[in-house]
């Protein structure tokens, strides 16, 4: 990470590749009416080679914004509705015996895509998620006794319902931090809705047409990988998640009763990681203070974990991150 860089150079790069986003931002834009944070998200999640898990109430353009990103991308798109009676088999595939051949073939699952959507993943039981997230983790998967990569790029956007809890299996701790990211979006805005009337009813929709390819995604991660992060920047990333792990050390004695456990060291990779797309966004070859500060809930919100006194006094993890931004010195 530190590494010599010449900024001006990694600038210059950066500005060439400037026009990969715009592209793909104002392709979103012709099908999704506002919802800029999930669009920005799903970019730096993209950008990262990670995933993201997204918590909203049904007809936020969930859906719509992974399948259009996939069409932009001119990739593969596949989306797996995960309900109770879900198999591990029908998410990653299974061998199927031939009877014209007389042997087994293999039937891969929709997991082989670039672009997965695992809709409402709280809704399948704790077997068919480690399936899925184990696919995610070691970007592979094993049928029978062989072992399949799985495509690249590879993202997974997976999506929860936060209303409706009966007959769900909450995602446990040590899986929900394999998401870079988690995304909680609301309902848009009165002239957004408006706008989103009109373009559903006016019954024409212009196509996606397909802006970037694959490869050129692979070219601009590794451009992601070589922004440069300072040592201030490091320290100020892992006195963030250390503030979740021993809050009094940091002057925040209140969080003590709070906070049941505190960030893993994913989460410092992730904050890393998820600063430099975003300082990328930004036309930037380096990392500043606000580029942490502006990913910083989306990071560390489903890492951070709950006392029974938080839940009782309705006191959120967004709520914690923002003591302990305003707490922690910006380099």
């Amino acid at each position: 990470m530190n590494e010599p860089v010449n900024i001006r150079e990694l600038n210059d790069l950066i500005a060439s590749k400037s026009n990969f986003s715009n592209m793909i931002r104002n392709g979103m834009d012709r099908r999704i009416v506002g919802q800029k944070h999930l669009i920005d998200s799903l970019l730096i999640a993209l950008l990262c080679n990670g995933h993201v898990l997204l918590e909203g109430v049904p007809g936020l353009a969930k859906t719509l914004a992974i399948k259009t990103l996939a069409q932009l991308v001119a990739a593969k798109y596949s989306r797996i509705q995960f309900t109770p009676d879900l198999l591990p088999a029908d998410v990653v595939g299974t061998l199927i015996y031939s009877v014209k051949n007389e042997s087994f073939e293999v039937k891969k699952g929709p997991i082989f895509a670039n672009f997965v959507l695992a809709d409402e993943i709280n809704r399948a039981p704790a077997k068919v998620q480690s399936a899925l997230l184990e696919a995610m983790q070691e970007r592979q998967v094993t049928i029978g006794d062989e072992t399949y990569p799985l495509d690249n790029p590879f993202l997974v956007m997976a999506t929860q319902n936060p209303i409706e809890q009966e007959g769900t299996y909450p995602l446990p701790e040590a899986q929900t931090d394999r998401f870079l990211l988690k995304v909680v979006i609301g309902y848009p805005e009165k002239e957004e809705e408006k706008q989103i009337i009109r373009q559903n009813i006016s019954g024409h929709q212009d196509p996606v047409v397909p802006v970037v390819d694959p490869e050129e995604i692979l070219d601009v991660q590794k451009i992601v990988e070589k922004i440069y992060i300072d040592e201030k920047i490091e320290n100020y990333i892992v006195d963030i998640v250390f503030a979740t792990r021993e809050p009094e050390k940091y002057g925040l004695t209140d969080l003590q009763g709070i906070i049941g456990y505190g960030a893993s060291p994913r989460a410092s990779i992730s904050l890393a990681k998820a600063s430099r797309a975003y300082a990328f966004l930004r036309g930037r070859g380096y990392v500043i203070p606000e580029d942490v500060r502006a990913v910083c809930h989306d990071v560390m919100r489903h890492r951070i974990g709950l006392t029974y006194e938080a839940e009782a006094n309705n006191i959120s993890a967004d709520e914690i991150i923002n003591d302990i931004i305003d707490k922690i010195a910006v380099p």
